[in-house]
């Protein structure tokens, strides 16, 4: 099987929403949407609060759940078409150097404590040879 990218799950999700919306008489739930798609709930989820943060979608709470409504389909065509891969490789690298970075900076903070607990071990040790010596 092929993986989509986002903007052809963009486009499955938003038809989805719409057969259902024919075909039943309330709007679907993120569950009935993921069921007619074969998505996983947690895959349906992220693509939807996307779509919602996106605004091509609506996604209202009510007593018996999150409903789902086509808000702006046309915003669709926004999403860049170009597939996610090297992007994901991309955001990896910038994981890994941020992960070097901070490794760093402990490293550095290790040090310089360890320098300071060593001045302070000899500044104490001073004042007990002067307060020894008489």
């Amino acid at each position: 099987m092929q993986r989509k990218n986002f903007y052809s799950q963009s486009h499955l999700v938003v038809s989805a929403i719409r057969v259902l919306s024919h075909t039943r008489v309330e709007a679907p739930t993120v569950k009935e949407v993921c069921e007619l798609l074969t998505f996983s709930l947690e895959q349906g989820n992220l693509l939807c609060k996307k779509l919602h943060e996106l605004e091509i979608i609506e996604m209202v709470e009510g007593p018996f759940g999150i409903r789902l409504f086509v808000k702006d389909h046309l915003k669709i065509e926004e999403i860049p078409q170009d597939d996610a891969g090297s992007s994901l490789k991309d955001e990896v690298e910038k994981f890994q150097s941020s992960r070097k970075d901070f490794k760093g900076q402990i490293e550095k903070f290790q040090s310089r404590k360890e320098q300071e607990q060593k001045e302070l071990f000899a500044k104490i040790q001073e004042k007990l040879k002067k307060n020894l010596t008489p």
